[in-house]
């Protein structure tokens, strides 16, 4: 990659640009959740999400699913593990069944149709467009307080509740976490790509060697990990406390791996901090389900893969105007730079 930072095409990263918030409102329409003009679009970089005000008086949030990335099987596998939680009242935010909104006629060259066990997930098209989009309710919530010793077991039982139904099978269609998949693979595509920058590449594909061969080695010296269905993304930034407790409203990173893939982000920089929030961690989580203890050797590994999956995944969504605003610093010589040596790192850790 040169200086100017020009990254390869990925076919559906700039398609989020067609969408407008009457596009949005439009699309809700079709399915019966008629707004009432206002609309609020909310954080997030993967999908386009908007909180949406309905005649009813009701409010929703409509997610948009960035084109390209999973397929209909994906995401319909991650909403049916949504409903199952919900089933079981563990607090996850489910996406509700559209078929129950009532579909209103399409007008002009719009189209529209729903596809799920529960009908959870709509395809819109309107001429050229064509959208995918689920509908949750809208919860709030707020930062968990981490210094809280309650707290923390509180999120640990939660966890364990989440891993109790997620360990009942599989996710067939969904990625599973290992160094294979995290690792290797998005090492390749950003050489294939020559994403890293000329100069910084030798140091960072050796370092990135070292450290993906040293995660290898940790996934088989620790033996037979038993695999469940996860958050896959459960930093705290992504689990929202409501008076009742800890909620999280979405699950689009779920994917099967090990049970401390859902604690380690939760943990806090510095050591003496990181030690006492996994002890209290594991206390609330073992009052639910049992822990295997040799997984706290893959919580290094696991970061390492994520570093280098995290260079990927900005890498592949550059052309969306959102990446370059949010990571200006990405693809520079002082950004390989610094992973070099946090990679470095990682294989003394």
């Amino acid at each position: 990659m040169s200086e100017s930072n020009e990254f390869p095409h990925v076919p559906g990263v700039t398609g989020f640009a067609a969408l407008q918030p009457h596009d949005v409102l439009t699309a809700l329409d079709t399915v019966g959740l008629r707004g009432d003009g206002r609309l609020l679009q909310l954080n997030s970089y993967e999908n386009r999400v908007f909180q949406v005000f309905l005649e009813s008086g009701e409010a929703v949030v409509a997610k948009f699913y960035r084109p390209g990335r999973w397929s209909d099987a994906q995401i319909l596998e991650e909403h049916d593990f949504a409903w199952e939680l919900q089933d079981e009242e563990v607090p996850v935010v489910a996406p509700l069944s559209l078929a129950s909104s009532g579909l209103t006629e399409a007008k002009g060259p719009a189209a529209v149709a729903l596809s799920g066990t529960h009908h959870t997930l709509a395809h819109w098209s309107q001429g050229e467009q064509h959208w995918r989009f689920a509908v949750c309710p809208r919860k709030f919530g707020r930062a968990p307080e981490i210094d809280d010793a309650q707290t923390l077991q509180w999120i640990g039982r939660f966890v364990a509740r989440l891993h109790q139904v997620g360990a009942r099978r599989p996710f067939a269609q969904r990625r599973t976490l290992n160094a294979a998949t995290w690792g290797r693979a998005n090492q390749r595509w950003l050489l294939q790509h020559r994403v890293v920058s000329p100069g910084e590449q030798a140091a960072w594909q050796d370092a990135s060697d070292r450290a993906l061969d040293a995660a290898a080695q940790a996934f088989e010296t620790t033996g037979h990990v038993i695999s469940l269905r996860l958050h896959g993304d459960a930093h705290l930034g992504n689990i929202l406390w409501r008076e009742e407790g800890p909620h999280v409203v979405d699950l689009d990173d779920a994917c099967n791996g090990p049970a401390v893939q859902d604690l380690w982000m939760l943990l806090p920089g510095d050591d003496a901090g990181r030690a006492r929030s996994l002890q209290l961690l594991l206390q609330g989580y073992e009052t639910v389900r049992d822990f295997d203890d040799a997984e706290l050797a893959l919580i290094e590994p696991l970061r390492t893969l994520r570093m280098i999956q995290h260079s990927a995944w900005i890498a592949q969504r550059w052309e969306d105007p959102a990446f370059p605003r949010a990571f200006p610093h990405f693809g520079t010589a002082a950004y390989w730079s610094e992973q070099t040596t946090q990679l470095r790192e990682q294989v003394s850790a």
